[in-house]
């Protein structure tokens, strides 16, 4: 792809400074912005507009190409698997890159849209914060992405989390909305987190008005949705859960990560063929 992967525009390297901050003062928050829209609209034919369901088990920046217009393209289907619409997945092994893993994959080992949807909010958040998911080098209350988005957001502050780059520079509702879908993704219970058309609409203003993500005493969580859209009516997310090290319980035993490095490019709207 002409401008490479989405990471490269978004990410600080030491290595090579003076190149990205060229680069990233060309990605400002319309082009992020669409970006997510972009990779939403991919995700939404490979989970429920193809013959099978694609699930593509490592949504992530790295995995983002950039054609010459700036357009989001989902790329490296080296990991997804195919299943019959209204089939249950099954496979033997857990794969994809920690930070965007679903927590629930260490126990069922089954790949699933809820679990690419946990992804995209890992992605989502990335690419409003401008910074990964898991950062080694970080202060303790700034090394989980989540957290620290999830903290912001009890102190009333959530565009605080806003990549610095940006100098302030985007649309503030969108940016909140952004962030606010990130969290909501990243619940530890997969059928609490919406479905990539929904989040897919809600990016394009319709569908998913978030009016609460309640945390109580910094560790349980109670995370409400409505709609505005007619099929949907109200729908509430009543899950009360402990949060022991953000929403995904690190103190888990961590998988071996395979990736096989295997790439292939799936249009926005026109059609995919997996491997």
């Amino acid at each position: 792809m002409p401008n490479g992967s989405l990471d490269r525009l978004i990410f600080h390297d030491d290595d090579d400074e003076h190149e990205k901050q060229q680069e990233r003062a060309i990605l400002g928050w319309k082009e992020r912005y669409r970006i997510l829209q972009d990779i939403a609209a991919a995700l939404l034919y490979l989970h429920e507009e193809w013959e099978q369901v694609v699930v593509h088990r490592d949504v992530k920046a790295s995995n983002v190409l950039l054609d010459s217009e700036m357009n989001g393209r989902l790329g490296d289907f080296g990991l997804a698997r195919l299943y019959e619409q209204g089939s249950n997945p099954q496979t033997t092994r857990v794969v994809g890159t920690l930070g965007y893993m679903a927590p629930e994959l260490t126990r069922t080992y089954k790949p699933t849209t809820e679990a690419d949807v946990y992804g995209y909010g890992a992605l989502m958040l990335e690419v409003a914060c401008g910074r990964k998911p898991m950062e080694p080098k970080a202060a303790v209350e700034e090394m989980i992405l989540v957290d620290l988005v999830r903290d912001l957001y009890i102190a009333g502050k959530i565009v605080q989390a806003s990549d610095p780059k940006l100098n302030g520079l985007y649309v503030k509702e969108e940016m909140e909305l952004v962030l606010k879908l990130g969290l909501l993704c990243s619940h530890p219970a997969p059928e609490a987190r919406p479905t990539i058309r929904q989040l897919w609409q809600a990016l394009g203003g319709h569908g998913l008005l978030l009016q609460e993500l309640r945390f109580e005493r910094g560790e349980e969580v109670d995370v409400k949705e409505t709609s505005n859209s007619s099929s949907l009516q109200r729908c509430s997310f009543s899950h009360s859960y402990r949060v022991e090290a953000g929403f995904f319980p690190i103190s888990s035993p961590l998988p071996l990560l395979d990736h096989k490095g295997h790439t292939a490019r799936c249009s926005v709207f026109k059609s995919c063929k997996p491997p």
